[in-house]
């Protein structure tokens, strides 16, 4: 159900919670108070999918005006990161740095096409403690992410490692609570354990690190096979049960799960007017966790969750994404109870020079602190922006005009938009030779718009940008009842729905009224309904031939051959002619 303001407020201030056995925080006028029982202080200094933002991303956040309306906010960047990270560092003597998940992949170029390095490069710098493992740090496949654990320059990947320096791996540590291999292990700790202070004075907090359980149907399964990503209330729970033995005063959940906001709210960092995913996980969880910091939706909100299964509320928190929030959470702890007798958090927004977006210049807001970058982090950021210029200025062709993955005319679930379409266009083009007639573009694939330069000149960075996972292409055959099959899947009741965006003389009506599994219909290829005994050669990634997205009919498809990769594919298509002309007829139409 949404989570409404009337029922849990947003944390303006902080929030008492004194058991019976806790010992008082204050004292009368003039009376001592013991150094034991004045409560510690615990900072959690908190960020989200950071998607490898090492540049601003040209991105912000929509926040009060401080006069009764809004005003976006120009924010990220990981020099500006780091000074804001730093700042709250420094404010607290005793602290820890976490993630939720997602600090790599679907990256800015400079970082992806050096897989990330210089991302877990970032991360090292500004102190981070722990990451929990998020869907897309398994985008490349676990021994690449352990990889990025360890260090070291072994070659799994279409590309090479080390390319700019070698790689040692990061200094903080990765957490996988419900990821699990064969023989029932997880493949990182599933928990952590740190202590501030001495003795009368000593307060542990405990650390719990997980992705969702969904995680298998949002990356290749190749790169996962023989893992699974177990419940995540129940590895939740398990954790707590362990921390608690082993002395925690506080518990600390790092979840990549999330909620998103209520249709009609108003944004505000600092609310909590959100519903979704997360909610079901919250309501079982072990009373005695303190504080869930969530991400994947790549939302802000900050309030206090009522624990459904008795005692205190959990204090729950998400920072957007790209790092232009970061959130500051206060645990005070009573060293001799081991109580949290107070617990608040805010989410500051890391505002960085402003720039101008296709709707217009996004200006610096007086009604929020700006940050300086950091001058060692920027250093570092430009080394690896620079060596990745030979790449991403390169000319890959030219279009007709901004192709975006917005949906036209309102539609009520991705599809991809213009930009779906030329995906699917280049990609039938590239497996013509395999045979393909249709292909089909997931729209949960395309990463970012491709804006044209004036002259509708694209680079290599921009497309990249589009299609950063160098997918390969595979080419199967199906029948036309399989097909209807896949594109059902896209819109039934057990997953987010999607349309897939088809290649040029496909076409598909979806009607939302119809039950789940019968709500695709008026079918087309080349104008002539789809035969559901025929047989068609059809072009998806290696994502989705292997059930990614939750589009697992493709895996049906026989006598399959491999292509290119996506972004090759793309390149071409686009060189191929002067001006390539985007695509604007529709091709998915949802009614109902």
């Amino acid at each position: 159900m949404p989570f409404a303001a009337p029922r849990f407020a947003a944390l303006a201030a902080p929030v008492l919670l004194l058991s019976a056995c806790a010992a008082p925080m204050a004292t009368a006028p003039g009376a001592q108070t013991a150094s034991a029982e004045r409560p510690v202080e615990v900072g959690i200094i908190a960020i989200n999918d950071f998607h490898g933002a090492l540049e601003p991303p040209h991105a912000s956040v929509a926040a009060p005006d401080g006069q009764g309306g809004t005003v976006r906010v120009p924010a990220g960047g990981a020099a500006w990161l780091a000074s804001a990270v730093r700042a709250l560092q420094a404010k607290y003597p005793y602290h820890l740095t976490v993630s939720a998940g997602d600090l790599t992949s679907a990256s800015q170029f400079a970082s992806s096409i050096y897989l990330d390095e210089p991302a877990v490069g970032v991360a090292n710098r500004i102190g981070l403690d722990f990451n929990a493992v998020g869907n897309h740090e398994f985008d490349r496949g676990l021994n690449e992410l352990e990889r990025l654990q360890h260090g070291g320059c072994a070659h799994y990947t279409a590309r090479q490692p080390c390319q700019v320096e070698p790689f040692r791996g990061a200094r903080f540590e990765y957490l996988a609570a419900n990821v699990t291999e064969a023989d029932g292990k997880t493949i990182f700790p599933a928990t952590a354990l740190r202590s501030f202070g001495s003795g009368a004075r000593k307060v542990s907090v405990g650390v719990i690190g997980l992705t969702l359980k969904g995680t298998k149907d949002l990356v290749a399964p190749g790169g996962i096979r023989g893992l699974t990503f177990g419940d995540e209330a129940d590895a939740i729970n398990r954790g707590v049960a362990k921390l608690k033995g082993e002395g925690a005063d506080a518990v600390v959940v790092l979840i990549h799960q999330g909620l998103a906001p209520v249709p009609g709210s108003k944004p505000d960092p600092n609310g909590c007017d959100v519903s979704g995913a997360l909610e079901p996980i919250l309501d079982r969880l072990d009373p005695r966790v303190d504080v869930v910091v969530s991400g994947h939706t790549h939302q802000t909100y900050n309030c206090m969750w009522p624990g459904k299964t008795g005692g205190k509320p959990m204090l729950l928190t998400s920072a957007g994404s790209y790092g232009r929030l970061v959130t500051d959470i206060v645990l005070d702890i009573d060293p001799a109870s081991g109580a949290v007798v107070s617990k608040s958090a805010k989410n500051l927004i890391v505002q960085s020079p402003g720039y101008t977006s296709s709707r217009g210049p996004v200006a610096q807001s007086t009604a929020y602190p700006t940050y300086k970058p950091a001058p060692d982090v920027a250093a570092y950021v430009g080394k690896y922006v620079d060596a990745a210029k030979a790449f991403s200025q390169r000319v890959s062709g030219h279009i007709s005009g901004p192709a975006d993955k917005a949906d036209r005319g309102g539609a009520t679930a991705p599809t991809g938009g213009d930009l779906g379409n030329l995906i699917a266009d280049a990609q039938l083009a590239a497996t013509r030779k395999a045979g393909a007639q249709i292909a089909f573009m997931n729209p949960f694939g395309i990463r970012a718009a491709l804006v044209p330069g004036k002259d509708g000149a694209v680079t290599y960075g921009q497309i990249y940008q589009v299609q950063p996972f160098n997918n390969v292409l595979v080419t199967g055959t199906m029948t036309g009842a399989q097909i209807k099959a896949v594109l059902e899947q896209g819109f039934d009741d057990a997953g987010v729905k999607q349309a897939l965006s088809p290649s040029a003389g496909f076409a598909y009506t979806v009607d939302m009224t119809r039950p789940s599994g019968n709500r695709v219909t008026g079918i087309t290829l080349n104008g002539k309904p789809l035969g559901m005994d025929t047989t068609y050669r059809v072009t998806v990634s290696n994502f989705l031939s292997g059930g990614g997205d939750g589009f697992s009919v493709f895996g049906k498809a026989g006598d399959t051959v491999i292509g290119e990769t996506d972004l090759d594919a793309l390149e071409q298509w686009l060189m191929a002619v002067p001006v390539r002309q985007v695509p604007h007829e529709p091709r998915a139409t949802i009614t109902g």
